[in-house]
């Protein structure tokens, strides 16, 4: 099917930023949790040690995705492991809850844009379920801010533009309904618009079903990056691993 870009409640700027953070809350429970990330350790060890940093910077990170239990994995291989969590609508009350559940992991409190990153932030840039959020015009700019500063990016999708994506994500209502009660800390609000006003799971539905619809392919990657000025200067990985019983597609780029 198509690449759709339809709108997610996320995105919006008039969407109340309570919601928003409920919604990534829940996202960052479900990557934890089921630890989706793990099969893309050595993909983060490979982007870190040929950029020659010990640093991630991570982009768009909602309310800090699956980086409590990822970084547990990293700090295996990588001890003095540092994380710097950003986003455009950062997501305070969770970064604040991360940090202090890692000494590793900070963050920043004020918007970051993925388009034009500080050159004050130096380091590994990671994106996890956020690439599908930009227009293909964005989405070249990310990469293309990456080699106009020498920096290097790793990017990660969790979901496939495909029919069994959808039928997934037309059964989180569902998710949200039975793990909303596992979700910490407790929130009254959180309850409330899950069961006496339903329209989290809904909400979750909508944006996941997008974001599916959304989703690049490696053929529509490899076609961004061709479009990158000075991608020649680059290495580009892209590819796609198993993770429980579905893929994670990502790409990593770093400078030759």
């Amino acid at each position: 099917m198509g690449r759709l870009h339809l709108f997610e409640f996320e995105d919006l700027k008039w969407f109340p930023s309570l919601l928003r953070n409920y919604m990534t809350d829940y996202l960052q429970f479900i990557s934890n949790k089921f630890d989706i990330y793990k099969p893309i350790v050595p993909i983060l060890i490979e982007g870190l040690e040929s950029s020659k940093t010990n640093t991630i910077i991570d982009l768009a990170s909602g309310g800090g995705g699956g980086l409590l239990k990822l970084n547990t994995h990293l700090l295996e291989q990588k001890p003095d492991l540092k994380i710097l969590l950003t986003d455009y609508y950062p997501n305070v009350p969770a970064f604040q809850r991360t940090a202090k559940q890692a000494e590793n992991i900070d963050f920043i409190s004020t918007s970051v844009d993925a388009l034009n990153v500080p050159e004050h932030l130096d380091g590994l840039r990671t994106q996890f379920l956020s690439l599908h959020h930009f227009k293909p015009q964005q989405a070249q700019k990310i990469l293309q801010n990456v080699v106009d500063s020498s920096s290097s990016i790793a990017i990660f999708e969790a979901q496939e533009r495909n029919l069994k994506s959808i039928i997934f994500m037309l059964l989180s209502p569902l998710n949200v309904l039975l793990l909303t009660p596992f979700i910490r800390p407790f929130k009254l609000g959180r309850i409330l618009f899950t069961y006496f006003i339903p329209i989290l799971p809904l909400l979750v539905c909508w944006d996941g079903i997008v974001s599916v619809l959304r989703t690049y392919s490696i053929k529509e990657l490899n076609q961004l990056i061709t479009k990158v000025e000075g991608y020649n200067d680059y290495i580009w990985k892209v590819d796609k691993v198993k993770s429980g019983p579905s893929y994670v597609t990502y790409l990593l780029a770093y400078k030759k």
